[in-house]
């Protein structure tokens, strides 16, 4: 698969959101998670349907793959693979079905 990766601006907002988090009581490993999570995104663009279809939407085209604690949630479209969304996996998904309008 061809597609590019792009990140939503409220996924852009979710990674900083955790990494502030995060580096309240690390820096370390506040930079090691946000470090595996652009990895794992990057990956995405040659394996985007190993993920798993996000249950809550149950939308072939939208999957999510697991990062330590958080769900990356994705949209893959005809030419693209948008991040749409990085949630701890405890929190339920709320607006994150308004990111795909």
């Amino acid at each position: 698969m061809d597609n590019s990766i792009e990140w939503s601006p409220e996924a852009i907002e979710d990674l900083e959101s955790i990494a502030k988090y995060i580096a309240r009581d690390s820096e370390f490993y506040a930079k090691a998670v946000v470090t595996k999570i652009l990895s794992t995104s990057k990956n995405i663009k040659d394996q985007s349907l190993i993920g798993r279809i996000v249950p809550e939407l149950n939308e072939v085209n939208i999957r999510e793959r697991f990062i330590y604690s958080y769900r990356l949630i994705y949209k893959i479209e005809e030419t693209r693979i948008l991040i749409v969304a990085i949630i701890h996996g405890k929190r339920l998904l709320e607006n994150v079905p308004d990111r795909f309008d």
